[in-house]
């Protein structure tokens, strides 16, 4: 005999989550909304200015330049993947978001993050060169160098995010329903 009783569980497919995020009245959401969206506000300007000034000036074309320009790609890549669905749901009254949407959403902040960790990898070679051997760092990290190695960090990152995409949302999720059944 089942622990459940006579009841059968079925288990069915989950179609949204429910996002809890931060408790609190409307005075508490708009503060957070200002405060997130100021947040957003700057991390967007800042990265865009950063990625702007090294593709105008001249003398910032060197390769930790061409890193520091792709490193404010990302951040502001992971930035607008998060902050606007945030942003959304302190202001909604529904806090709910598809399964669809989650994978979406993880699929590319993990693509992101993790690209930027073999970026970070990459800059440090870059430094490492430029010291060690700074005679030979015009050839060892030429433009086209510099471009097979920000290949690599993107295509690692993209391949990352898909193994824990596809192994991560590969679990049956199940309702909260289900694990709330008395046990008499």
């Amino acid at each position: 005999m089942s622990p459940y009783g006579n009841r059968t569980l079925s288990v069915v497919p989950l179609q949204e989550f429910v996002l809890d995020g931060f408790a609190g009245g409307l005075q508490t959401q708009a503060l957070l909304f200002a405060l997130f969206l100021a947040l957003y506000v700057v991390a967007v300007l800042g990265n865009l200015t950063m990625m702007v000034v090294i593709t105008l000036d001249a003398r910032l074309h060197s390769p930790m330049y061409f890193f520091l320009k792709n490193l404010s790609f990302l951040d502001l890549g992971y930035s607008s993947v998060i902050y606007p669905k945030a942003l959304f749901d302190l202001m909604s009254s529904t806090k709910l978001i598809t399964f669809a949407s989650c994978v979406t959403q993880f699929f590319f902040f993990s693509t992101m993050i993790t690209t930027e960790g073999f970026l970070l990898a990459v800059m440090a070679y870059d430094r490492f060169v430029a010291i060690c051997s700074p005679l030979r760092y015009p050839i060892s990290m030429c433009p086209s160098v510099c471009a097979r190695l920000m290949l690599g960090c993107y295509c690692g990152g993209c391949l990352n995010s898909i193994l824990q995409t596809s192994l991560g949302f590969k679990i049956n999720y199940k309702s909260s329903i289900d694990y709330c059944i008395p046990l008499t």
